[in-house]
This record gives C-alpha cells, structure tokens and sequence, in this order.
C-alpha cells in the first residue's frame, strides 16, 4: 500500500514539474495574433521544442495607414482574441500564469494610441504588456533567423504587416554588436496607402497605383540600408516574416523541411508577377493544397500583391543582389517571440 501511494506521490510531483516547464507566448501582430507554447527542457540553455503554433488572422493595423491609430473595432477584437487564448493556456495547456508573455509588435507600436490596447489587454487579462520597438524585435529575430555561424557575414530582412525590420551583427572588442535596421512600409500598411489612392478599389487599379508608388519604396528601403552601410555589404540575405513564408509556400506548395533554404531572387519575382496578374492559378492550385490554403486564407490579393513587391523591392534596393545568397529563415513566424519569452521567462523562473 504504502508503495503504491509513493508511486503516485512521485507521479504527480513529475506531472507538476512537467507543467512548470510549459511556457506561453502572445504576440498582437499588424497582420493578425499568434500563440506559441513551448515545453522547455532547459531554460538557461534554451533548449525547447514549440508544443503548439497557431495564429488568429485578426489584422489590427488598418487604421495606422489611414489616420496613424488603431480603430477601436480592432483594438476590441484583438482584447478577444488574446482573452481567449490566454485563458486557453490556463485551462487547456495547463501552463502557470506567471509563465504566460503577452507582446505588441513594433509594427503596431507605429499606432499613436497604443496606450489604449495596452489598457484592453490589461483590464481581460491583468497583465501589462510590452510593445516593443523594431530594433528590440530585430534583434530577438537574429538569434532564430540566422545561423550562429553565419551572424558575422549575414543581414536579416522581416517583411511584416506594420513595418519591415532587420539588421546585422559586427564583432566589436571580442563581442557580437547588433545594428538594426528599419523601414515604415508593411503588407498591412502599404495596402492601406494604395487603397486611400484608389477610387473604383479594383485589383488593376491597385496595381497601377502601386507601381507608382515604387519609386518612394526604394527611396524608403534605400535610406533604411544607407543608415547602416555595412548592412548591404553581408554575403547572406535571411528573409523572414509573412512576405516570405507566403513566398516560399506559393512557390513550392510545402513546408520547408529545413531551417534555412536557400531561394532565387528571380522566383520572387515570378511569384509577384502571378499575384498581380494571375491570381486564380494561386486559388486553382490550393483547391488541392492545404499549405498554399493557409497561405490564401491568411492574404487577400491586394495584401498578397503588396507583400511581394516589398519583398521584390527590398531585396533589389541591395546592391549585387544578384550576387548574393539568399536564404528563407522557416522559424522567422515565431522566431523573435520565442527569444522574446526566454528572455522574460528568465526573470521569472529557472529551469536548470
């Protein structure tokens, strides 16, 4: 008898353990919300497998290109979405509150009223949350989006829907510096800035407005690479965000395998070409596709038009691009919210 109740005592206190390993992440994005549980091995190593991923294409930045705030309406659902996700946690994943990280993203921190979000999220869930600033969000993508091997002779591109970010690493005195770059332009964004151009708010319409829009594209990537120089000069182009997992998934109708897969410029801008011109080859070939679905589910056209000429034009504004490599960061989805949560998971608890 005795054995037995030992047995169980034993059993729970690893179950209890098993569930303080579980960690949560929220990010409110531009483009929509996503959540991340990890089952942490080691937290001081950051040794973790990703539970659970899953996003809510709930797109709080409309307003930002319009008048620069975020519309009550969406500040409202996004309070929804993240109170039922957040007691989804709780409740289903077991996972202890104080292991639960909720964050803005810097493209949403372009909004002037992100106090009131900050409130929302506060008065559902009793947590104050962070809006971090691009050159903060660039740098958690760093350690996700590049290999450790490849920091010195790389730069990283995030292409999201409030904003575009990335940056590079230079060894100073013995030790890695981080130099962030940034631009104002994001799916979400520059789709509102062709929209408020368009009377009629057709596809060909959009199209023509936008492609007079490229000249203040580059200008706006040519200064956000001239402020940092050196930035242009890396071997190794990493590209992360929904530009490109939207890419790479239209191009190739699978996931990728392999953290980093190395992609041609030119196929870019065939993917961009399609969308703008022939976009019912993108439905018609997802009818069969659930990866390419997602990908469709999550962009309309005019998101997924804009999306790409921002990747296009963000790569093409680097000198020598053609002589570059080029390579799609798979973890760049949840990469900066993942450092983001063992960041401050490490202020919390130690998992040794």
């Amino acid at each position: 008898m005795k054995e037995k109740i030992y047995y169980l005592i034993v059993c729970l206190v690893l179950s209890i353990s098993a569930q303080a390993q579980l960690y949560g992440g929220i990010e409110i994005g531009s483009k929509g919300i996503k959540m991340t549980v990890l089952d942490v091995e080691n937290l001081k190593r950051n040794t973790y497998d990703v539970k659970e991923f899953w996003t809510e294409n709930v797109g709080i930045a409309t307003g930002i290109g319009i008048d620069g705030t975020l519309l009550q309406e969406d500040i409202d659902k996004a309070g929804t979405v993240v109170y039922n996700n957040y007691k989804k946690m709780l409740n289903e994943y077991k996972i202890e509150d104080k292991n639960i990280f909720i964050v803005g993203s810097s493209g949403v921190g372009l909004a002037t009223n992100t106090n009131v979000l900050v409130d929302k999220i506060k008065e559902l869930t009793n947590k104050k949350i962070e809006i971090i600033s691009s050159s903060l969000e660039a740098k958690l993508l760093l350690r996700g989006c590049i290999p450790p091997k490849n920091y010195l002779s790389s730069v990283i591109i995030d292409i999201g829907g409030g904003n575009t970010k990335g940056g590079y690493a230079k060894e100073i005195n013995g030790s890695s510096v981080f130099f962030p770059i940034s631009c104002d332009l994001g799916t979400v964004t520059l789709t509102e800035i062709i929209n408020k151009k368009c009377k009629q708010k057709t596809v060909f319409e959009f199209n023509e407005n936008l492609f007079d829009y490229l000249p203040t594209m580059r200008e706006s990537f040519k200064k956000m690479y001239t402020s940092r120089a050196e930035s242009q000069d890396k071997n190794n182009v990493y590209i992360s965000g929904g530009a490109a997992w939207a890419f790479y998934t239209l191009l190739n109708g699978v996931k990728a395998e392999e953290n980093f897969t190395q992609v041609q410029y030119d196929d870019i801008l065939s993917i961009r070409t399609i969308a703008e011109n022939n976009y019912q080859r993108f439905v018609t070939n997802a009818e069969s596709n659930v990866e390419m679905q997602k990908v469709l589910k999550t962009y309309q056209q005019k998101y997924l038009i804009a999306a790409f000429n921002l990747l296009e034009t963000s790569l093409e504004t680097i000198p020598n691009i053609q002589g570059k490599k080029i390579y799609f960061a798979k973890q760049g989805q949840i990469a900066w919210l993942v450092s983001y949560v063992f960041d401050n998971a490490k202020g919390v608890k130690q998992i040794y």
